[in-house]
Order: C-alpha cells, then structure tokens, then sequence
C-alpha cells in the first residue's frame, strides 16, 4: 500500500470510531491525525497547532508509526497524553497523567481572571495572584505569561502536579516568575506575608460530585487523576473552602474566580452574596449561557 493510502486508511478509521469530548471541541478527525502525523515523525503538538498547519511528509518507518498511534488514541488514550501537548491561552503545554489536561472551557475563567488582574497591575506597582488547585500549572503561567508586573504562586496537593507544573514553567522560559507550593488549597501561604494582601485568588477546582466521577468516560475516568474531579458528594467540597477562606487573603479589592460545574453556577452565586465578604459578584456564562466561572470582589 502506497504511503498516501496508509494515510488515509488512518484518517478513514479517525473519522469512523473516534469519539471525541464535548470538553475538548478542538480534537476532531482531522486535527486528531495531524497532531499524531507530527509526533510520527518527531515533532509533538497540541491539536489546536495541528489544526493550524498541513500534514507533514511522514516516511514508511513514521506511518508505522502513525498507526500505531492511532490504534492508540482510539482505544482511549488521551491525545494530549500521547502527544504531551495542549494548548491553553495562546501557549503550549506540555501535558500528562500527573494532573487535568487543560480545557477550552477553562479559557473562561482564565481571561476574566486576567481582566481582573490587569486592573489591579494598572492600580498596584505588583499585583499578587494566587492560584490554587494549580494542576500542569495552566493558569498561573497564564497569568504570568499576559501581565508581566504580577506576582504569581500557586499550590497544588499533588507533588506530581506540581512536578509537571514546574516543568511547563521551565519549558514557557516562566520559572522566574511563578512559585510552586505543595500544599492543601491555601495553607501554603497560610503566613502574614499573604493575609489581605491578595489581588488575585484563582482555581479550577474538582467540582464533579464523587458519585459521577465513576462514571465519567473512560477517556477520563481511566488516564486522568480522580483528585482533579472528584468533589466530594455534592461536588462543592472545595469550592465551599475557596469561599469561606478566601477572605482572610484578599485585600480590599481584591478578587476570588473560579470554575464552577454545569448547574452549580446560580447557587454558589447566591452564597456569595449571602455571605457579606463579596460586594461585586459577576458570573461568566459559555456560548450556550450556562454560567461556568464566578468572580467576586471583596
């Protein structure tokens, strides 16, 4: 079979059995097999690359290699855990099985966190933002990567999330300007130096309740790290700690933001506003109005 035929035996079986996330709209068929087409022949990246350039000439010995790949991707591997890539606010991420593969949705949160943050840069000489349940570090480096005056830090409960973390740092020529903590949510800067003085509070929790974390898709369920979903029985385990902690970190001004499930939304709003700490509470809904993200201002 000629080189061109193998190929598109390859993206005939992607366009056929691939069935990809809602949460990941950028993997289709034809992103799926460039991204594979350039790790095939030595040169991983994300989909959303892929999805920007034309398939690269591949030999005989790199098809081999393609199918394979592909053989993998459809039996469940993640495509950014075969490619170690995916792009998050305009940067490239190396990804893996240590923490969440950033999500597009995620994009939400991190350019209204960034709004915020670029008001408080231009009123602060250095603006401080924290970002807790940090993962592959995404929005922290994000943060650090758009507005150059902040200081930023982040936490994560596991040391291999902030290994990986680390690493993406190092990789974005960032690792001067974040410092990665290993702790519980905020205990790591549970200190005077951080108490009120915080322009930014930052996370995507694990908001999913325990009980539909055993039944999220394989595709999940088996490669990603359940401590990056699994909120607890109502899935608000953590979010209800941001809220009632945060306060003793934020200064007058200062903002909270947050990821929120589907539903959770007009809830964690209301207890917001009910609990007196926040006087500006603004929600951020997706393109088919589900609120998604949450900010409020203390």
């Amino acid at each position: 079979m000629k080189a061109s035929e193998r190929v598109a035996a390859c993206a005939e079986r992607l366009a056929a059995e691939l069935h990809g996330l809602a949460d990941k709209p950028e993997e289709t068929p034809e992103t799926t097999l460039c991204a594979l087409s350039y790790l095939a022949s030595g040169n991983p990246i994300s989909a959303a690359a892929a999805s920007e350039l034309p398939l690269p000439p591949l030999s005989q010995e790199a098809i081999d290699r393609l199918e394979h790949l592909v053989t993998q991707r459809l039996a469940g591997i993640p495509l950014a855990h075969l490619t170690g890539r995916q792009r998050f606010m305009e940067l490239e991420f190396l990804s893996g099985s240590e923490a969440l593969i950033p999500r597009r949705e995620t994009e939400l949160l991190g350019g209204a966190a960034l709004e915020v943050l670029r008001e408080s840069a231009r009123r602060s000489v250095v603006p401080v933002a924290i970002d807790v349940c940090t993962g592959s570090g995404n929005l922290a480096l994000a943060m650090a990567h758009h507005e150059r005056k902040a200081r930023v830090l982040a936490s994560d409960l596991s040391a291999d999330a902030i290994a990986l973390a680390r690493r993406n740092a190092s990789a974005l020529l960032l690792e001067d300007r974040v410092d990665f903590r290993e702790g519980d949510l905020l205990a790591p800067f549970d200190t005077p130096e951080f108490h009120a003085q915080v322009d930014l509070l930052l996370c995507n929790p694990p908001y999913i309740s325990s009980k539909k974390v055993d039944v999220m898709p394989e595709e999940i369920a088996h490669y990603e790290p359940r401590i990056a979903f699994d909120g607890g029985p109502l899935g608000i385990r953590i979010v209800q700690r941001l809220i009632d902690e945060a306060p003793q970190f934020l200064r007058p001004g200062g903002w909270l933001a947050f990821e929120v499930g589907l539903g959770q939304g007009p809830a964690i709003v209301r207890r917001l506003q009910r609990t007196g700490a926040f006087e500006d509470v603004r929600s951020i809904p997706d393109d088919q109005g589900q609120i998604r993200a949450v900010l409020a201002r203390r």
